[in-house]
């Protein structure tokens, strides 16, 4: 279900000693994602849209207003159009599957539209567990079975809290592709909440950026190219998110082939179809530099790149390099010694390049 004019948040208070002040919208659609560290205030944010927390300020949603202080209005939890998913599954123990499944349509009540069972079940994957005991699910048939028991109320917003963080890399590879689906195929706004750059570079089409109950950057998954230590864990997260096209598989040595602007990448075995699009993190602490091609070298991805910035700082050990890539740009992380040697400059021809086996499962589509 859409709304018109999406998510508007802002809130501002304390709560148990924790002091936030938050003002951003959200589109009527697709993924925002809210990134930062443990503690930075993302699941306050989460649970006072949802009415669970109460902090001073409004939260709307297109043109339903849910809390409004300047008028006195504030919507108990169970009147807000909400579907909620917690890090923590927390299915009924006793209910089947498809009990589980039930309950969310009987809390919908008589809301109009929405997903209907058949719709969630295919979307999700989750035709084969229905009648299965909530007991003998997995991790991640446990989340997907909660994403549907939150779509089943028919939510004008989805709401999701670290659904990943207590999965293993399995369950993880597992939901990812049902996570992407949705946000493909649903036309519903979802504000999700991650302190994995990976997973959020995967998922969201949006991100804002908290720190310390503050929002610092906000934009497209370009925000991901900072090196600001406090709103992306660290230097060694910095990178960029790139889009490339599948050119082809080679089921023998279990690679895939991908065009990234005229030139070939090599990821692991991804089971993609030829011509998808797919999206790509690659950090910045992954790529080395050389002046021409090496040979008799291990390393799969030979990027023909030019620098187009270079940032060192004297202080540190480190040099930023900004890259292009036909058009794309990647950022590299040397040493100032390496830019030294190398006689790097501005203008530059270099080739960048990258291993196969730096693009784990959860950083590519």
């Amino acid at each position: 279900m859409s709304v018109d004019t999406g998510l508007d948040v802002r809130l501002s208070g304390a709560l148990g000693g924790f002091g936030l002040n938050v003002a951003f919208t959200a589109p009527a659609s697709g993924v925002t994602a809210l990134y930062g560290p443990s503690g930075s205030g993302k699941t306050t944010v989460l649970r006072a849209v949802a009415g669970l927390s109460r902090l001073s300020g409004r939260v709307a949603v297109g043109d339903e207003i849910w809390q409004d202080d300047a008028t006195g209005r504030f919507l108990k939890p169970h009147r807000r159009a909400v579907g909620y998913v917690f890090q923590e599954a927390s299915l009924f123990p006793h209910l089947s599957v498809r009990g589980n499944l039930g309950y969310g349509r009987r809390r919908a009540g008589e809301r109009p539209s929405g997903a209907d069972f058949d719709e969630v079940v295919d979307l999700l994957g989750i035709a084969p567990l229905v009648e299965r005991a909530t007991a003998r699910l997995s991790g991640g048939e446990r989340q997907r079975v909660a994403v549907g028991r939150a779509l089943l109320t028919k939510p004008k917003i989805l709401l999701m809290d670290e659904p990943l963080a207590a999965l293993d890399r399995a369950s993880k590879a597992e939901i990812l592709p049902y996570l992407e689906r949705l946000n493909r195929e649903r036309n519903i706004p979802i504000v999700y909440v991650s302190h994995d750059v990976a997973e959020v570079a995967r998922l969201a089409d949006r991100v804002i950026a908290i720190s310390a109950g503050r929002i610092g950057l906000q934009g497209g998954v370009e925000v991901f190219e900072s090196f600001d230590v406090d709103l992306t864990g660290g230097r060694a997260e910095a990178g960029t998110v790139v889009t490339a096209r599948v050119a082809g598989e080679d089921a023998a040595y279990q690679i895939t082939r991908l065009d990234l602007a005229g030139q070939t990448v090599v990821i692991p075995f991804a089971g993609l179809a030829e011509g998808r699009e797919v999206r790509l993190r690659i950090r910045a602490r992954d790529v080395a530099i050389a002046l021409k091609r090496p040979v008799g070298i291990s390393i799969r991805n030979m990027l023909d790149a030019t620098i187009v910035g270079l940032e060192a700082d004297p202080d540190s050990a480190f040099a930023d390099l900004h890259l292009d890539v036909g058009g794309v740009g990647l950022r590299a992380q040397l040493t100032r010694e390496a830019v030294a040697e190398l006689g790097l400059r501005d203008g530059m021809s270099v080739v960048a390049l990258v291993k196969s086996v730096s693009f784990e499962p959860e950083t590519f589509t």
